[in-house]
């Protein structure tokens, strides 16, 4: 008896239990990757403070290219998953295809401009000339492959959009795991490899990149068949490229605004002292690892919304919306009174300074009561990529971020300190939250209405 399990129909199996089987790969490899990138930046720590300096100087510019290949792969999902929900496969391995020439040739020419540019864009990034060296050594190489890490990650946002969400995961998983045995190999030298630094720490990413790249195009190609095995046509390219760019740009330059909403907080934080930004840091880890199902379901939600809006059932569409937001707050309320109850042990176990532990457990206490709040948030913005509004998502992270969590963090901070600066925060998620699920209600009862008119004439 067969134990092959039938694929994904996003368009006529039953939606909770439809989502959570495309969810739960995604939110093993995401613990999987995020436990491997911990040990990356342990082995780079053990050659001392100047190289995790600086390739701590190098996450700006590496999450700027990360940036842009996660906006191409929502602009792609997107717009396969409509085809897909039209029944037009031919249209979507089209698109597959093209978004990942597409791809290759924006970071192949993103690279080249930051390679040329290293010393004068990290001397303004505030790096010493002293660490210029090292930051070469890492950034050299990371330029010369960032191509192998974008097509990859491009390739899995295609076959999340055809509904696969199981291989993605795998490939993650195993790009993790080549490239945590690889760091140790390369860059202490150990066994017959040479000791290399931060080039082996910059040559193990890459290789697992490769090997990552090279499993894609042959499960899409050949294992999978869809993306096309030729290139196609100029015209067709032009059409895909400005299709996925018309999603996958604003995309981008909203996944750019949080890392500068949180340097301005992280700045605010510094003038309570350097217990409190050791703090805050604390807590935005524990935000990441607290809020992995809703980042998750940002990746499987879309997908879903796309193909049934491709096929004109936008029942489902809402019906998915709300009862995956329903799930989370149920969800992150859960996470919340999890924390809470262990608050003073994850305090100690990060420090054993009293300021420091006092002010991670205040943290605990109150920002995560709005995680569920911001899990509204992140799945609203990906529902409306999903739905070809990408300007909606991009206005409401703006407005997120600094229309009400800034400013409602730094007005709290002058009326009550520390714990009036998490309370405004909290706030500012409360308000952002009700402004885009009734935003996103609305933008959807006009496409309905808008639907209705199309099938009437």
């Amino acid at each position: 008896m067969s134990t092959t399990r039938k694929p994904v129909d996003l368009l006529h199996d039953p939606i909770a239990p439809t989502i959570k089987r495309m969810t739960v790969p995604v939110i093993f490899a995401m613990i999987t990757l995020m436990s491997f990138n911990l040990v990356d930046t342990l082995f780079v720590s053990f050659l001392g403070t100047e190289p995790l300096a600086a390739i701590s100087f190098t996450f700006p510019v590496t999450f700027t290219v990360i940036s842009l290949a996660i906006g191409l792969g929502i602009g792609t999902s997107a717009v396969i998953g409509k085809a897909m929900g039209a029944g037009d496969h031919e249209e979507a391995k089209q698109d597959g295809t093209g978004a990942l020439m597409l791809s290759f040739i924006l970071v192949a020419v993103l690279s080249a401009i930051g390679y040329v540019l290293i010393d004068p864009l990290f001397t303004l990034l505030g790096a010493e000339p002293d660490l210029l060296p090292l930051i070469h050594e890492y950034m050299d190489i990371w330029f010369f492959g960032s191509v192998f890490l974008v097509c990859p990650m491009i390739g899995n946002s295609v076959m999340r959009a055809f509904g696969d969400t199981k291989t993605p995961s795998a490939v993650m998983v195993f790009g993790g795991v080549v490239n945590a045995i690889l760091d140790p190999l390369l860059i202490f030298g150990l066994g017959p490899f040479p000791e290399m630094g931060l080039q082996g720490a910059a040559l193990a990413t890459i290789i697992s990149w490769s090997l990552g790249f090279v499993m894609v195009i042959y499960i899409l190609v050949h294992k999978k068949k869809i993306i096309l095995p030729s290139f196609g046509t100029v015209e067709a390219f032009i059409e895909t490229s400005r299709k996925v760019l018309k999603i996958g740009l604003p995309a981008a330059g909203a996944n750019m605004l949080t890392p500068i909403a949180a340097a301005i907080v992280t700045a605010i934080m510094a003038t309570f002292g350097n217990s409190a930004v050791g703090a805050f840091g604390v807590g935005t880890r524990i935000e990441s690892i607290a809020s992995l199902v809703v980042l998750a379901l940002s990746m499987t939600l879309p997908p879903f919304i796309s193909q049934n809006l491709g096929a004109g059932k936008l029942e489902r569409v809402i019906d998915a919306y709300k009862s995956t937001l329903k799930f989370v707050m149920a969800w992150q309320f859960g996470v919340y009174l999890l924390l809470s109850s262990v608050a003073g042990l994850i305090a100690i176990g990060f420090s054993d300074d009293p300021e420091v532990v006092r002010l991670i457990k205040l943290f605990i206490w109150i920002l995560p009561l709005g995680y569920g709040m911001q899990g509204v948030i992140i799945l609203s913005n990906s529902s409306f990529n999903a739905l070809h509004l990408p300007m909606c998502a991009l206005v409401m992270s703006i407005v997120r971020l600094f229309v009400f969590y800034v400013p409602f963090a730094y007005v709290g901070s002058k009326l009550g300190g520390i714990e009036g600066l998490f309370i405004g925060a909290l706030i500012g998620n409360l308000f952002t939250a009700v402004i885009s699920y009734r935003w996103f209600i609305k933008q959807f009862e006009l496409l309905s209405t808008q639907a209705e008119v199309s099938n009437g004439s």
